[in-house]
């Protein structure tokens, strides 16, 4: 038994031009190109961008009288996933709902198949009731869904514990239990999971009992799935020989990097291995261009935020400095100031540990500790190459420091990053280094703090009465009262978190007379502050409260991350 939708005597297609959102014209040249298919020709509309996938849901479900449900918003049942396997699902694009009194809900692309739907009522052996979803909502439904903690444990349940017990001297992984198709199987699965799962890393963290793995997305790590401790070997060996790495080497930490092809696209991950009392610690850095070549306007800077910071870049010599702690953006935001720079009539050089992204018509140097290549080798060979601007990743040591001070002082745009808690203290993290306070005071001539903060996944936001700590935090930096506030309440799309991305918040300081003068007189980062905010500087907290006002995130975000408030 099976639901069928309904005929009718006039085409999907006709209705599309009756509504006049198509032309007749436009009809029937789809038709002709997608060799007289209706549903294909039904998609050809929609990526020639005639008509939305919201439109076409609307005319399919009035034309075939079965409704259509948002999938974003759709409980999924996992008894009902259950019974459809994966690539029968993907074959189809249909997604099994729930599972009520004999009859599977299955959410479908196009009900006019009929070919699935024999297809899934064989298999499951149950009555079915079709809905109606979007191409794309199916999609991404299936990515959420259907995940790999399952075909993971059946690759590797094929590694029994004799097989990776398989050791060599010095106790590592032989060559035969690395090179188990399993083992890089699971490995490409496990990798091709984090990049659907808009992760930024992998974690692979063995304990007493078994093997860890988490995932990092949007700053914050969620488990995803416990391994037998078995496997742990192989999958780290797999791990060291995709990234270059000595798999004989046990003892001491190793890094590299790995090309790694999705479906969709290349991506470059930095690995990193340390061992632990538990054994080898692994962490996958998935390196996603699509953010690392984003423009500054885009990375979050309100517009008078915007317009001060791009007067610093447009400085032609000084030292622009970006501040916060690991995970906080830096690296991001000076990518895409480097890369608004006319890179033709500049010479740009950055030198960097390691170079994550590489930029056309930008000249990058690669830090090699051990050929003796430092930040301070390469700033000091930078100098003599004639450069208008200099990127450093990082100032962390007094000789960096002094000469970066120094390159800034001698015709230079000099930009790097420090670990800072706020704007002000960076001053006094470059006094510690032992740069000199007149240096300091004559080199900088702008400093920008920064946070990352989750935003509120604009498909389940709504206004919500919120606790009282968070309420009042809002309250006493706006000074305004406030209710309500747009809080996500969680959906499938953001897996039922209520934030899906993140964004930047800042705080740009701008180096006055008046502050170089507080610098020379050995004043405190309060002094400093103090004078930067009744020149008009907007600070963290502020920055982050004026986006909860926008709706863009909620108060509890800015305080888990803005720590420095006060």
């Amino acid at each position: 038994m099976r639901a069928e939708p309904r005929t009718q005597s006039k085409s999907l297609g006709s209705l599309l031009v009756e509504a006049k959102l198509v032309s007749e014209e436009q009809w029937q040249r789809a038709l002709e190109t997608q060799g007289l298919s209706h549903s294909r020709a039904e998609r050809a509309l929609i990526q020639q961008g005639l008509i939305t996938e919201q439109q076409l849901a609307f005319f399919t479900s009035l034309y075939l009288g079965i409704p259509y449900v948002n999938l974003n918003q759709q409980e999924i049942s996992p008894e009902a996933l259950e019974m459809i396997p994966e690539h029968l699902a993907r074959k189809y694009n249909l997604v099994p709902i729930s599972v009520k009194d004999g009859t599977l809900v299955v959410a479908v692309e196009d009900p006019r198949n009929l070919q699935a739907i024999e297809d899934v009522a064989a298999v499951t052996r149950k009555r079915i009731e079709l809905v109606l979803g979007t191409h794309q909502e199916v999609q991404e439904t299936l990515d959420r869904h259907y995940r790999v903690s399952g075909e993971i444990e059946k690759q590797l349940s094929q590694i029994s514990p004799q097989q990776s017990a398989l050791t060599g001297a010095g106790g590592r992984v032989s060559a035969e239990a690395i090179a188990q198709a399993p083992v890089v199987r699971a490995l490409d699965l496990l990798i091709n999971q984090a990049i659907r799962d808009r992760a930024s890393d992998i974690h692979i963290e063995p304990q007493d009992d078994r093997v860890r793995v988490r995932f990092r997305i949007d700053g914050i790590l969620h488990e995803m799935m416990a391994l037998p401790l078995h496997v742990h070997s192989p999958l780290v060996s797999r791990v060291k020989i995709m990234a270059g790495m000595n798999i004989a080497e046990l003892r001491r930490p190793q890094d590299g990097q790995i090309s790694f092809k999705a479906p969709d696209r290349e991506v470059d991950i930095r690995a990193a291995t340390s061992p632990t009392i538990h054994g080898e610690q692994v962490v996958l850095r998935i390196l996603d261009k699509t953010f690392a070549f984003r423009p500054l306007a885009q990375l979050g800077m309100l517009p008078d935020t915007l317009e001060t910071y791009n007067k610093i870049l447009k400085t032609p010599f000084g030292m622009l400095l970006v501040s916060g702690p690991t995970g906080s953006g830096k690296t991001t935001t000076l990518y895409a100031s480097i890369n608004q720079m006319d890179s033709v009539t500049r010479n740009v050089i950055t030198i960097e540990d390691p170079v994550e992204y590489r930029f056309d018509n930008i000249n990058q140097i690669q830090v090699n500790v051990a050929a003796g290549l430092t930040f301070a080798q390469g700033l000091r060979a930078c100098m003599r190459l004639d450069p208008n601007v200099i990127l450093v990743g990082e100032i962390r040591d007094p000789e960096t420091a002094q000469i970066a001070v120094q390159a800034a002082l001698t015709g230079h745009l000099v930009l790097s990053s420090v670990h800072a808690n706020d704007s002000a203290s960076v001053v006094f993290r470059l006094l510690d280094l032992g740069a000199e306070p007149f240096l300091v005071a004559a080199s900088i001539i702008g400093i920008t703090a920064q946070r990352m903060v989750r935003q509120i996944c604009t498909h389940c936001a709504q206004m919500t009465v919120i606790g009282s700590e968070e309420r009042m935090a809002y309250e006493d930096e706006m000074q305004e009262t406030k209710e309500e506030f747009l809080v996500g309440r969680g959906c499938n799309l953001c897996a039922g978190t209520g934030y899906s991305g993140r964004i930047g918040i800042y705080e740009v300081l701008i180096l006055s007379e008046t502050m170089r003068r507080v610098i020379l007189n050995t004043g405190s980062a309060d002094d400093i502050k103090k004078v930067a905010l009744d020149e008009g500087m907007h600070t963290l907290w502020h920055d982050g409260m004026v986006k909860v006002e926008m709706g863009i995130t909620t108060p509890s975000e800015v305080i888990r991350n803005v720590y420095t408030a006060g």
